[in-house]
């Protein structure tokens, strides 16, 4: 049996017509880059970025090249803390969230 969609494509679908899938993968990607698994988070981050604001505007928020924010959130992309920081408050701004980190034992 065939797939009849790209699995990126059911992805993005999603996250445009259910906020709550949006916020949700925006949260996994900053869980992910705390708990260390940077290039996870990375990637749900370049997805949910491509199916949101996308780079072109993200670009225009940070002040940052649209092609330099693409290889930061790239496989071999080490972004700083400073550029990450700035990006991860761009994109709470836009989806409307504040995240906030707990304790968790």
């Amino acid at each position: 049996m065939s797939l009849t969609r790209n699995t990126k494509e059911t992805i993005q679908a999603r996250i445009k017509a259910d906020p709550s899938f949006r916020e949700a993968l925006l949260r996994e990607g900053v869980e992910c880059l705390l708990s260390g698994d940077v290039e996870t988070g990375k990637a749900v981050l370049r997805d949910y970025i491509n199916a949101t604001v996308g780079f072109q505007e993200l670009g225009d928020m940070t002040a940052k090249s649209p092609k330099s924010l693409m290889r930061m959130f790239g496989p071999n992309g080490n972004p700083q803390a400073r550029n990450l920081f700035a990006v991860l408050g761009c994109l709470q701004k836009q989806e409307g969230v504040h995240l906030k980190i707990q304790n968790v034992r």
